[in-house]
């Protein structure tokens, strides 16, 4: 099981711990905060950033694939329900989204290029989310 903790500090600075790791979080100083440490949708992206390299690590150390290196890069926007082609009728107002962007380098025939593919949208933080 994991637990994290998090306790206000000064203006809306949290630090947070797992009782092993220690880390701040807080707001820019645009919105209030001290920007001690990133926003908390920074630290989401984060998360999912690290989840998704994870995974494909250890995909590729369990079947034993040529990984060189692997980075995810995502991004946090709300778009406005009217300019969004992936949105159905119903959504109104902003549409929060998560764009990731991951290259995977190493030599890949074209079927492990697939499945790797397929591998980083299944990290387990992908699946909570």
């Amino acid at each position: 099981m994991s637990k994290i903790t998090a306790k206000l500090n000064d203006g809306l600075a949290v630090r947070l711990t797992d009782g092993q790791h220690e880390w701040l979080a807080d707001e820019p100083e645009s919105a209030g905060g001290t920007d001690q440490g990133p926003d908390p949708y920074k630290l989401l992206l984060g998360a999912l950033a690290a989840c998704t390299c994870i995974t494909i690590a250890g995909y590729c150390r369990h079947k034993n694939l040529p990984l060189e290196s692997v980075t995810a890069s995502l991004s946090f926007s709300r778009v406005h329900a009217d300019d969004c082609v992936q949105c159905d009728e119903s959504d109104t107002g902003f549409v929060e989204q998560i764009s990731t962007e991951v290259h995977i380098r190493g030599d890949f025939d074209e079927k492990q290029k697939k499945r790797l593919a397929q591998i980083a949208t299944r990290c387990p933080v992908n699946k909570t989310l």
